[in-house]
């Protein structure tokens, strides 16, 4: 959880969802939730989601956390400032040639092992392959993030064989494939229904409700003006009634919005990433950790669920 500097979450009953006078947010049907060794209450808190590739050509860091030193340092680094949530991934979302089974392995799980040997913060994987879902579990990952939209339902099995988290994220193309101009009538309205297909679909695979995070999918498929029409409509998305996770961090339709290239695109994340927690969003996967944080603490405070750290200014 968050430390006592960062100030204190106001108590609430549990499993009670949390009115903000003037600012309406969704119900969520079971907000409270164990991950891994930590709890959460999703009512009252934003989680902040870290970023670790463990690949040589992803897009913002461009391999500067593939050695394996790197990745574990970078993980345990982002656990000390403060993120709840660490993502690890093996495999770019971007389209590209099919890795090997086994690389994937090697590139993610002593990172997972490392990390879970040492700190309690959430371990995720970003994988879309069962094979690797279920040896990241055992070497102590509790969320399985899975960016294609659970293209192989077993990946549902694996997760429901085990006490892991399930992140449903919004996508189209098979894994690793192209999907040239993506046409959608309604955006926000065919990712929220194949959203809840792809929610039925893993329950009837034996995955809890209360263990499912579902992502919109920003720029997953869609262009720049799909995204902000997604973010504008967020709303039709946290209606679903389960948590809603947000990986807006450095993506292409914050840079062409603000005409930045990826390196200028903090700001822009940032904005975005409050603009999506302010609409009901509940967990943020962001690069920058410190300013993420920050951010998302200065949320939880403006809607009052959490007591100011220094309260001390005019009194």
């Amino acid at each position: 959880m968050i430390g006592s500097d960062r100030g204190q979450l106001l108590a609430s009953p549990v499993g009670v969802q949390r009115m903000t006078p003037g600012i309406p947010l969704p119900p969520l049907r079971d907000p409270v939730r164990t991950i891994g060794s930590r709890r959460f209450d999703f009512s009252r808190q934003i989680a902040v989601m870290a970023i670790v590739n463990r690949t040589p050509d992803s897009f913002f860091d461009r391999g500067s956390t593939f050695a394996l030193d790197r990745a574990i340092a970078a993980a345990l680094r982002a656990a000390e400032e403060g993120a709840d949530w660490v993502d690890i991934g093996g495999v770019p979302f971007k389209p590209g040639p099919e890795l090997p089974l086994s690389d994937e392995l090697d590139r993610v799980i002593p990172v997972i092992e490392a990390v879970a040997a040492q700190s309690d913060v959430v371990i995720s994987v970003d994988t879309f392959r069962p094979e690797v879902a279920a040896a990241a579990i055992r070497a102590g990952a509790a969320v399985i993030n899975d960016t294609t939209g659970l293209h192989d339902p077993r990946l549902a099995e694996v997760v429901a064989d085990s006490e892991a988290t399930l992140v449903i994220a919004h996508s189209l193309a098979e894994p690793r494939r192209e999907h040239p101009r993506p046409t959608y009538r309604d955006v926000a309205g065919e990712v929220a229904a194949l959203l809840r297909a792809r929610v039925d679909l893993a329950v009837s695979r034996g995955v809890p409700e209360r263990r499912i995070v579902v992502d919109p999918g920003h720029d997953l498929n869609k262009n720049t003006v799909q995204s902000l029409e997604l973010t504008r409509r967020l709303t039709e998305i946290t209606a679903i009634g389960l948590p809603v996770l947000v990986a807006v961090s450095n993506k292409d339709f914050v840079g062409e919005s603000i005409g930045r290239e990826t390196a200028g695109r903090l700001e822009g994340s940032i904005a975005a990433a409050t603009v999506c927690a302010m609409l009901g969003v509940r967990i943020v996967r962001m690069h920058d950790v410190t300013a993420s944080v920050d951010a998302m603490r200065m949320v939880e405070a403006v809607l009052g669920w959490r007591e100011p750290a220094h309260p001390i200014h005019n009194l």
